[in-house]
């Protein structure tokens, strides 16, 4: 009985290691995961300050989704440096290089993207116009290769127009400035500066610009000929690049202003008022993450910002000899002293 006994327990311990013998080698003839690779594709440089805080809350969105870059999902890098005739290069690039989406900084971005590939998802992360260039059909049914978020619209023209006449309310005349490689949707912007101007009783034109120093210079020199007594900054990524730039021309012809985002105020610009940009970049990891869990971009839709920062420099008011009246003051989210 005993010899029966040692005899099943030895055929028990041989079969136990064949098994396991065998399943060891199922899982080493098993093709390793393959880590998903996303190309990112920005119109600034990668030295740039608010790129470097965007990104950081990109990332931050894919922790809390689980990813973590370098082990579980790699990403490709690819920035214009402000040279937005770069963008269809770089795009192909990372076509070349078979990533599984690509997330665009911005719409302009977004349309090299799909210029280059109508099969690869692309993500738009804070998107100007997402209607410009046939980027999607709907907001509720993007209908293409491409979703995302978007930043800007008509009515946050009018809203800034509003902010600034009240903060300034002997000014009279108004310049907004825009980039002419702008969208389809100028035409709508246009429209609504124009209507909320009316109701004001302001003036307000329209003032476009290409690209280099010198073009904004010029700018900045018909709007001081024509006594303009407030700006208007739009959020197109070319005027961003050049942020630097814009905010000594303004301070050096003393213009009051107001801008599409706080990055702004915060490099010295008097007000600011538009999306939270990191929260849009926290937010486009989660479109990264139904996409690569084989969602179809044409049934994401695009959403809108949830969150917005009115912010003021009361330095820069102070600068240019202005008081911010309190009831302005009251409804910041932000006062930098």
């Amino acid at each position: 009985m005993r010899r029966r006994t040692v005899k099943k327990s030895i055929f028990y311990i041989a079969l136990s290691t064949v098994l396991f013998s065998l399943s060891v080698r199922v899982e080493a003839q098993q093709p390793p995961r393959k880590v998903p690779l996303i190309g990112f594709l920005n119109t600034s440089s990668a030295s740039n300050s608010e790129t470097s805080l965007r990104l950081d809350a990109f990332r931050q969105g894919l922790h809390d989704l689980g990813y973590v870059e370098g082990k579980n999902i790699n990403i490709e890098y690819r920035y214009a440096d402000g040279k937005l005739e770069r963008l269809p290069k770089l795009a192909e690039e990372l076509v070349r290089l078979k990533v599984d989406l690509v997330v665009a900084a911005n719409a302009t971005v977004a349309q090299a993207a799909k210029k280059s590939s109508t099969t690869i998802p692309v993500v738009m992360v804070a998107a100007g116009d997402p209607f410009g260039g046939e980027l999607v059909a709907s907001l509720a049914r993007p209908g293409g290769n491409v979703t995302g978020l978007y930043q800007y619209s008509p009515e946050l023209v009018s809203k800034r127009l509003e902010l600034l006449k009240e903060v300034l309310p002997k000014v009279t005349r108004f310049t907004f400035l825009n980039s002419a490689n702008g969208t389809a949707a100028r035409s709508r912007f246009e429209d609504q500066g124009k209507a909320t101007a009316k109701s004001l009783g302001v003036q307000f034109q329209f003032v476009e610009v290409k690209a280099p120093a010198s073009d904004l210079e010029g700018a900045f020199l018909v709007m001081v000929k024509e006594r303009i007594g407030a700006l208007v900054i739009s959020s197109a990524p070319l005027l961003s690049f050049h942020r630097k730039k814009i905010l000594q021309l303004v301070e050096q012809n003393r213009i009051p202003a107001i801008y599409p985002d706080q990055e702004w105020s915060t490099a010295g610009g008097l007000i600011s008022y538009g999306a939270n940009l990191p929260d849009l970049y926290r937010r486009a990891a989660t479109y990264v993450d139904k996409i690569l869990k084989g969602a179809k971009p044409a049934d994401l839709p695009v959403e809108q910002p949830t969150k917005f920062e009115f912010v003021i420099n009361l330095k820069t008011a102070k600068a240019l000899n202005l008081t911010i009246p309190q009831s302005v003051l009251f409804r910041a989210d932000r006062v930098i002293r």
